[in-house]
């Protein structure tokens, strides 16, 4: 059977078959395809760009060792989303050590300004969520973001659910404060900072060979 020339315009499809076969070729190209869209999910749940970066090798690992369980019937994008979230997950639960008691007694929701965040390049908030302490950060980013109830998190994170609450309500306490201040001048980082360059990211990893269980 003659071997698919993999090239950018390769459909996902195609590239999904490469990969499966373990083509390095056909794993540069998926990677490279969707760095970016999953790097905004890395980037919710780290400090800054390289430790995000490796938090998404380690999901792209992920990706090319199970990619046999991706359905194809099923969204790529939404399956992809899915590993880079858990792997997210993982790392904030082998990296934070959680405070599992917390004095909670106030349970108010404090909403943020919706029209402060339209304002916003993704870039931008990804950079402010980035700010928040990590604990702090990772239940934002897993109710507001993610759709997370504080039950799912307490269970996910090994915290309990007030604390969780507790977390929640610092994050948005914190974003209400930075976000006017972000944009006081009308400009976004993002407007501020032209790209220096735009590159296609290279494999961050190397894959090896299958370990049979």
């Amino acid at each position: 059977m003659q071997k698919i020339p993999f090239t950018q315009k390769s459909t996902d499809a195609e590239l999904v078959a490469g990969c499966r076969q373990q083509d390095r070729l056909a794993q540069r190209y998926l990677y490279q395809r969707y760095f970016g869209k999953m790097l905004g999910i890395s980037m919710r749940y780290t400090s800054h760009q390289e430790e995000a970066e490796d938090v998404l090798n380690r999901a792209f690992l992920k990706i090319f060792q199970n990619i046999g369980e991706y359905e194809e019937q099923g969204s790529l994008s939404g399956w992809l989303a899915t590993v880079t979230l858990r792997t997210a997950i993982d790392f904030v639960r082998a990296n934070v050590k959680y405070r599992q008691v917390m004095d909670f007694d106030n349970d108010r929701d404090i909403p943020l300004d919706a029209r402060a965040i339209d304002q916003l390049y993704a870039e931008d908030l990804y950079r402010l969520i980035q700010q928040l302490p990590p604990t702090s950060r990772a239940v934002f980013s897993m109710n507001v973001v993610e759709g997370y109830t504080h039950p799912e998190i307490s269970e996910l994170l090994g915290i309990n659910i007030n604390t969780s609450k507790w977390h929640l309500a610092e994050a948005k306490k914190q974003l209400r404060e930075w976000i006017p201040k972000h944009f006081h001048n009308g400009e976004t980082t993002a407007q501020k900072a032209a790209p220096k360059n735009n590159h296609l990211p290279e494999l961050g990893f190397r894959i090896a060979n299958p370990v049979e269980k």
